[in-house]
């Protein structure tokens, strides 16, 4: 099993806190040329579900969209935020905890979604379901839990996405861990997800990094290593090379390609 599906690997490295996703989202933060930004972008899309929606949340991470949208939350709407990793729940709860909102947490399996049929008016899985192994009973189980008319807003990643810097980790990267093919991305998720769900539209984010400092550029990499798979001599091999790049062009590009489907039952 490639270890981007690898339920235990990702419980217990990849996320078992939020410090490596922090870095990666850092990086974009930080250097997007797309001032919208990215959460707001998604919350768009959800702002039309109705004022008494019932939202479930699998994958929350730490919470982002909803401490960066936590102004625009109606006041009606029941929110459960949930993760497979408990850790990365602890973050989501200490980022939101002070803000006010009756969030529900509870850590989930999405192929096993605790939950009665025809519950959730929407459910969200941003950047989560090419880590889940059986995608087909992970969608079964969404539609399921989806009252009828429901949407699941999905985001994912295009072939291209952050290619250069995809490049650098496999230099230090002795496993190789990171596959040469996301399981589940812009341009093959219409296929999984039309024979499941009666309507799929596919909208894409337009976006780019231009980075201008090295060092969360290295931190970003690095957050995609599993532990003790690194080669040191190649990191400094790669900086140098960043640096160098740097220097003559004065900023790093780096492509972007991310988009959202939004799927009907």
């Amino acid at each position: 099993m490639s270890k981007f599906t690898d339920q235990q690997y990702l419980k217990t490295d990849q996320y078992k806190d939020s410090s490596n996703l922090d870095a990666r989202v850092a990086i974009h933060q930080r250097f997007s040329t797309n001032s919208y930004g990215w959460c707001n972008w998604v919350f768009d899309n959800l702002i039309k579900l109705p004022e008494d929606a019932n939202i479930l949340e699998l994958g929350c991470g730490p919470g982002y969209l909803w401490k960066e949208n936590i102004s625009r939350i109606p006041a009606g709407w029941r929110i459960t935020l949930s993760d497979l990793s408990s850790g990365m729940l602890d973050a989501t709860w200490r980022n939101l905890v002070g803000t006010g909102r009756a969030f529900q947490f509870k850590e989930i399996d999405a192929q096993s979604i605790p939950f009665e049929d025809e519950t959730f008016d929407a459910v969200i899985a941003n950047f989560m379901l090419y880590h889940v192994s059986d995608r087909p009973k992970a969608l079964s189980e969404i539609k399921r839990v989806l009252k009828p008319g429901g949407r699941l807003i999905a985001a994912t990643v295009g072939d291209n996405h952050m290619r250069e810097a995809l490049h650098w980790t496999r230099q230090v990267d002795r496993e190789s861990a990171l596959p040469f093919s996301i399981p589940f991305t812009l341009e093959n998720g219409f296929d999984q997800l039309a024979p499941v769900f009666s309507g799929v539209e596919l909208t894409r984010y337009p976006d780019s990094l231009k980075v201008t400092e090295v060092k969360p550029l290295i931190a970003y990499i690095l957050s995609n290593v599993p532990t003790g798979d690194l080669v040191e001599s190649e990191l400094m091999n790669v900086e140098k090379e960043l640096n160098k790049e740097l220097e003559t062009k004065g900023e790093i590009s780096i492509t972007k390609d991310s988009g959202l489907f939004e799927a009907v039952k």
